[in-house]
C-alpha cells in the first residue's frame, strides 16, 4: 500500500474555492497546479475524507484498486456531485481549446477521443491545446458556459489549470470515413447523461444534474461524428463547429 501523508489544503477548481485532504501522491500530484493563489476562509466546497475512508468502502472496488487509485475516483466523484450545485457538470470527454474556445469530444472509453483531440494539436500546434482530457468542467457563469480544466483526467493525466468559452460537444463513433452532422438534444440527452451520471444516486443530485444537463444541451451546439484517425477528420470537425 502506498504510504499514507495527510495533507490538506486549499485550491480553486472550475472556478470555486475546495478545501481538500489527500492521503497520497497521485491526487495531490494532479491538484498541485490548482493550489489557490487568492486567500479566502471559507470554502465553496469541502472535499475531506476520514483516512479509513477508502478502507471500509474498498468493497465498491475491482480487487486490486489501491487505496491512490480510490482517492482519486472519490474526490472526482464528490466534486462532481458538489458542483452540480454551481451551475455545473462533469462531462466524460477530452476538451481541446482553440481561439478560446473548448470543444468537448464525448464518448465510451477507447473509442477515440484522446486520438482525435491530438489531431487537433497537430493540426493548430502552439495555438491549441487539451484542457482536459478526461473530464472537464461545465460551469453557467453569468449566462455563459464555460469549460475548466480539472485535477481528475483520465489515464494520461493531461490537464491544465485553465478556462475557456464552451464552442460545442460532440459525440464520437468510429467510422471508416470521416462525417459530421447536428445532433438534436432529444438525441444528445441519453448520450450526455451516460457520460455525466456516475454515482448520482440520491434524488437530489441527479434532479440538479438532469436540470443542468438539459440546459446546457439547449444553448450549446451539439454534433454527432464518425470519424477515422487521419487528419482529415480534425479539419472536417473543426470547418464545422469552429466558432469564429
Amino acid at each position: 500500500m502506498a504510504e499514507i501523508h495527510e495533507f490538506t489544503a486549499k485550491y480553486e477548481i472550475a472556478g470555486l474555492k475546495i478545501l481538500m485532504t489527500t492521503y497520497f501522491d497521485r491526487t495531490r500530484e494532479l491538484a498541485k497546479d490548482y493550489l489557490a493563489k487568492t486567500e479566502w476562509d471559507e470554502p465553496d466546497i469541502e472535499i475531506i475524507f476520514d483516512s479509513n475512508y477508502y478502507e471500509e468502502n474498498k468493497s465498491e472496488f475491482p480487487q486490486g484498486a489501491t487505496y491512490e487509485d480510490m482517492e482519486y475516483v472519490y474526490t472526482g466523484e464528490y466534486f462532481h456531485r458538489l458542483l452540480l450545485g454551481y451551475e455545473g457538470l462533469m462531462l466524460h470527454s477530452s476538451a481541446v481549446v482553440v481561439d478560446g474556445y473548448a470543444y468537448l469530444f464525448s464518448a465510451d472509453s477507447g473509442m477515440g477521443k484522446s486520438t482525435h483531440t491530438n489531431l487537433w494539436l497537430e493540426k493548430f500546434g502552439d495555438k491549441a491545446f487539451v484542457i482536459n482530457d478526461d473530464k472537464p468542467a461545465i460551469r453557467k457563469i453569468d449566462g455563459q458556459w464555460y469549460v475548466y480544466g480539472t485535477p481528475w483526467c483520465g489515464k494520461h493525466n493531461t490537464n491544465k489549470n485553465a478556462k475557456a468559452k464552451l464552442g460545442a460537444i460532440v459525440f464520437l463513433e468510429r467510422s471508416e470515413k470521416n462525417w459530421i452532422e447536428p445532433e438534436n438534444v432529444k438525441d444528445a440527452i441519453p448520450k450526455f447523461f451516460k457520460q455525466t451520471t456516475r454515482k448520482l444516486t440520491l434524488e437530489e443530485y441527479m434532479d440538479k444534474a438532469l436540470s443542468n444537463m438539459e440546459e446546457v444541451l439547449s444553448e450549446t451546439p451539439l454534433y454527432k461524428m464518425g470519424c477515422d484517425i487521419s487528419k482529415e477528420a480534425a479539419d472536417i470537425a473543426y470547418e464545422t463547429i469552429r466558432r469564429v
